[in-house]
C-alpha cells in the first residue's frame, strides 16, 4: 500500500504538471526572463501549490502524531545555511534557468522522448553518483539520506 499511495501521488503530481503547461522548457524560461516577455504563470502555479501545501501541513502535523507509513515525519535536524545547501541550490537554480527542466518536470517530459529531457535527467544521474562519490572526500561525517537515493 506503501508504494501504491507514493506511485499515486507521484502521478498526480505528474498530471498536474502536464495540465499546467510546467512540462514546457519555454514557461520556466519565460518565467526567468524578467527583463524580456516575462510568463508569470510558473509564480501562480507555485503559489496554488502553497495556499494548498501550507495548511495541508499544518493540519497533517496536528492531527497525527506519525505519517502513516513510516515510524515518524522526516524533517531535517540540520537548521540554517551551509556549503552544500548553497552549491546545490545554485547548481539546480543554473540548471533550471539554462535547461528550462526541473527534476520533476524533466522525468515527466520523458515519456515524450525530449531530447532535453533526456540530457537533463542523465546529467543528474551522473551529478548525484559524483556528489555521492566525492561526499566520502568532502564530508565524510555526512549521513546518507532517503533523499540521496
Amino acid at each position: 500500500m506503501r508504494y501504491l499511495t507514493a506511485f499515486l501521488s507521484g502521478a498526480l503530481f505528474s498530471i498536474g504538471l502536464a495540465v499546467s503547461g510546467m512540462i514546457k522548457p519555454s514557461k520556466v524560461i519565460g518565467f526567468m526572463d524578467v527583463t524580456g516577455d516575462w510568463d508569470p504563470s510558473l509564480g501562480f502555479v507555485m503559489g496554488g501549490a502553497l495556499l494548498v501545501f501550507a495548511p495541508s501541513y499544518r493540519w497533517v502535523l496536528s492531527k497525527n502524531e506519525r505519517p502513516l507509513y513510516e515510524t515518524k515525519f522526516d524533517s531535517s535536524p540540520r537548521r540554517g545555511i551551509t556549503w552544500q545547501l548553497t552549491i546545490g541550490s545554485a547548481v539546480f537554480g543554473v540548471g533550471w534557468a539554462i535547461a528550462g527542466f526541473c527534476p520533476a518536470t524533466a522525468f515527466t517530459s520523458l515519456p515524450a522522448l525530449s531530447h532535453n529531457a533526456i540530457g537533463v535527467v542523465v546529467g543528474m544521474m551522473a551529478g548525484i553518483i559524483v556528489m555521492r562519490s566525492a561526499r566520502k572526500y568532502l564530508a565524510p561525517s555526512m549521513p546518507v539520506t532517503v533523499a540521496d537515493f
